[in-house]
């Protein structure tokens, strides 16, 4: 009885409901010091996201509402991608092409009513060569009419998290309701590639011909750095030149989004200093694998009392170099989970700090389903805690 009573008594408290942490080692590397973000004093804003952590690694005026111009053409494409993955409408489907899509100002792919054109073209076609008329097709063609794709627009834009942002047209052309930030683009990039990964096939590209119409990408840091495969650009006179691209390098890829430089070269070496600032000062480090035990919950009326919690996807942080051990994790449990409830059932958060800010935060599951304890149960937990 005294053994057992010792064994409650090291893993119980007095509350109903109490946790206990499991060191995550990480090897100490060479701390190595962190210079600032450049400060690009001739952008407007800007934000440098790690692709995989979905981490903010530096940024400048990150919700800073402005005008973007044919980024907006991001959210055409992304839904036209989801039309295709639901099956509403295929690849290599021909688009009848309206007479407000042929004669759509702006930047063109010059689709005209009587020459066949796929989706697939179109996708090209709006994605290299900026098209406003690619735009208007396969809007007319997801949404029957420019209004009603709009619509959608705004409802993706809410439906991802894109606060800061409202869509008011298709292709981008100057509007006072049409708005969004560096922070909600680079969120939106990042969806679209973890979704459609296909569409870097089609931004990588630098040119693309349509009716023997040969036009060069919009995007310069394509021209520049090789380990660039993406993603759009965008230039009004309210827009100033904005560069929404993502580069792969060594299995890294990270995304940056810079919102009114005053020249493409201007903007392009914007782009590369914030991708070398980022590939050479930050690093991902692996805290727990997928399935990885990460703490124990309890609770009075559960039963079992005890249950192991865990991470449902690999925990990876970006860090800068020389600080991963330095890292601390805090389990934080959502309050009054009533039993039953199954394997997989959310019990609270896992964050992972560093110098006190909190640089990730993901859900921890229950290990095993868990059932309501007989209150003889209930009682015989709530005695071993007092003992």
């Amino acid at each position: 009885m005294a053994s057992m009573r010792t064994f409650f008594n090291s893993v119980l408290a007095t509350l109903l409901f109490t946790f206990s942490t499991l060191a995550m080692a990480v090897t100490p590397t060479p701390q190595l010091p962190i210079p600032p973000a450049p400060s690009l004093p001739n952008v407007a804003s800007y934000v440098l996201m790690d692709y995989q952590t979905g981490q903010v690694i530096a940024a400048k005026d990150p919700d800073l509402r402005r005008a973007p111009a044919s980024l907006t053409k991001l959210m055409t494409a992304y839904l036209t991608y989801q039309a295709i993955a639901d099956g509403s409408l295929r690849l290599q489907e021909t688009v009848p092409v309206s007479d407000a899509a042929w004669k759509t100002g702006g930047s063109r792919m010059f689709i005209q009513p009587r020459l066949p054109v796929t989706v697939d073209q179109l996708l090209h076609g709006l994605l290299i060569d900026s098209g406003n008329d690619a735009a208007v097709a396969l809007a007319e063609a997801i949404g029957g009419s420019q209004e009603a794709f709009v619509t959608l627009m705004n409802n993706a834009a809410a439906k991802l998290q894109l606060h800061s942002t409202h869509y008011s047209n298709v292709d981008g052309l100057p509007d006072d309701n049409l708005y969004t930030t560096a922070y909600d683009v680079a969120v939106l990039s990042r969806h679209m590639i973890q979704q459609y990964p296909q569409v870097l096939q089609i931004t990588k590209l630098k040119s693309y011909t349509y009716n023997n119409i040969t036009q060069r990408s919009w995007n310069p840091v394509l021209f520049r750095d090789p380990s660039v495969d993406g993603l759009k650009t965008g230039l009004t006179d309210a827009s100033g030149h904005c560069i929404d691209a993502t580069a792969e390098r060594n299995g890294r890829r990270l995304i940056v989004v810079e919102m009114g430089a005053p020249s493409w070269s201007s903007g392009t070496d914007a782009i590369e200093a914030l991708l070398n600032y980022g590939y050479r000062f930050y690093e991902n480090q692996e805290l727990a694998a997928a399935g990885k035990q990460v703490g124990v919950a309890s609770h009075s009326d559960w039963s079992p009392m005890q249950v192991p919690v865990s991470v449902a996807e690999p925990l990876i942080v970006t860090v800068p170099h020389g600080r991963a051990a330095d890292l601390q994790t805090h389990l934080l449990w959502t309050p009054k989970v009533q039993a039953p409830f199954a394997k997989g059932t959310v019990l609270g958060q896992l964050q992972v700090t560093l110098d006190g800010k909190v640089v990730r935060s993901v859900p921890v599951l229950a290990s095993t389903a868990v059932s309501k304890a007989s209150w003889l149960g209930q009682l015989w937990h709530r005695v071993s805690a007092a003992l």
